[in-house]
């Protein structure tokens, strides 16, 4: 099992380039499902769920091929398969995503529930309403669900939770009305990027989505989609947890491939703690503070603060000079790399839904353990700047969000090995 040893207190300076979405590429690949034509797509990064998507997608009948520079491209080449099992989806959440585009294009959807997760509680019942209001029958058939319809048809339906839009579910009601009989409105829609990019996607394939990047969102179904080519929108959780990465180490990175209009409410918060943040012609330039300013930061469905980064600025403001409040709205259990880096000599308290971050004037490298993706990205920023060394466990996490990011933060000045360890 693979680990990483990092040898903190090494100011981060250099270049930076943002790999393609994880969470817009997801979506779109399973879309293809849809695509009578081959689909060529720019900026996949290379990510074990990329692979594991392209795993499932194979079985389900797409061919795809990679090609250097992070094109993909696929084709459906066999439709006789409706099934996405429990080996795969178990491993991969957003393999629920198929759900949309097998009953949209083929009638028939048999997706495995996909079961607990590392940071909470995130049931499908929403993808599964909004999906039995366009005409699916739905059963539950040995742990999986299976949807039906001969005909799907348009219908006004909402897609809000207690916890704000699903992202997620929204994308399987889209792509599935894509080829359903009259107009479907989806009111609460969530307004993440990533959808907005799946529906430009589905647009140059034939889709007439319009209203996507907004709350209420009407798609007008059309008979079939083709194939088309598409670049991928860049990382913006990528992008963010580079940006701590730089403040967190009191150096200065340059991000290329960064679409700041993406990650407003995070430069917000960074530029109150005392990092500076500007754009310079096609890079953003990142540099912090010798003092970090303590604030406060609620997670919230898009254009707020995203809850990917939670775990991230976390990190961050545990060296600030002061206390702050991390309150998370969307996944209220989202809080497993609490005790991590209290191991680095942190001083979080955990209160409900909120963390008390009393600012520490350094850590100090440690073992720990990674419980998720996100919290696996806190410690590494963590052990970047903790006196000694910090050696990161479980790192198969970050393999599935961050491509090669001991390489990319060597690069630019980072001490982090990978190294690996027969024992579990």
């Amino acid at each position: 099992m693979d680990y990483f040893l990092i040898q903190g207190g090494k100011r981060l300076r250099g270049v930076v380039e943002i790999n393609g979405a994880k969470n817009a590429v997801l979506p779109i690949m399973a879309a293809c499902i849809m695509c009578e034509g081959e689909v060529t797509l720019r900026g996949v990064p290379d990510l074990v769920d990329v692979r594991t998507m392209e795993h499932l997608l194979n079985q389900l009948g797409v061919a795809t091929r990679r090609e250097p520079g992070g094109v993909m491209r696929l084709k459906v080449e066999d439709e006789m398969n409706c099934h996405a099992d429990y080996d795969l989806v178990r491993r991969m959440r957003a393999s629920v995503c198929v759900m949309g585009p097998l009953l949209g294009r083929r009638h028939k959807a048999q997706v495995s529930m996909p079961g607990g997760c590392a940071i909470g509680d995130r049931p499908i019942n929403l993808h599964v309403a909004g999906l039995a209001a366009l005409g699916a029958d739905v059963d539950l058939v040995n742990g999986d669900i299976l949807l039906k319809a001969k005909r799907l048809h348009g219908a006004e339906l909402f897609l809000g939770g207690p916890f704000g839009s699903t992202v997620t579910g929204t994308a399987n009601v889209m792509m599935a009305a894509c080829l359903a009989e009259g107009t479907t409105v989806i009111e609460s829609a969530a307004c993440e990027p990533e959808i907005a990019d799946l529906a430009e996607f589905l647009n140059s394939c034939g889709a007439r989505i319009t209203g996507h990047g907004t709350p209420r969102v009407s798609i007008t179904g059309v008979r079939q989609l083709g194939g088309c080519e598409h670049t991928v929108i860049p990382d913006r959780i990528e992008a963010g947890t580079f940006m701590m990465a730089g403040a967190i180490t009191n150096g200065e990175l340059r991000l290329r491939n960064c679409r700041l209009e993406h990650l407003l409410a995070v430069v917000d918060r960074l530029r109150a703690i005392g990092v500076n943040v500007e754009r310079e012609d096609d890079e953003v330039v990142v540099s912090s503070a010798r003092r970090l300013e303590p604030v406060d930061v609620t997670s919230q469905p898009y254009p707020g603060f995203p809850t990917d980064l939670q775990a991230q600025i976390m990190a961050l403001l545990s060296l600030a000079d002061g206390n702050s409040v991390v309150t998370e709205k969307i996944y209220p259990d989202r809080f497993m790399h609490v005790a991590e880096l209290n191991r680095l000599g942190a001083k979080l308290r955990k209160e409900g839904p909120t963390v008390i971050v009393q600012g520490v004037k350094r850590l100090v490298g440690a073992q720990v353990m990674a419980s998720d993706l996100r919290a696996s990205a806190a410690l590494v920023l963590a052990g970047l700047v903790a006196k000694g060394e910090t050696r990161v466990n479980r790192v198969y996490h970050i393999d599935r969000g961050y491509e090669k990011i001991e390489r990319r933060l060597r690069a630019v000045g980072a001490e982090i090995e990978r190294q690996s360890t027969a024992e579990e």
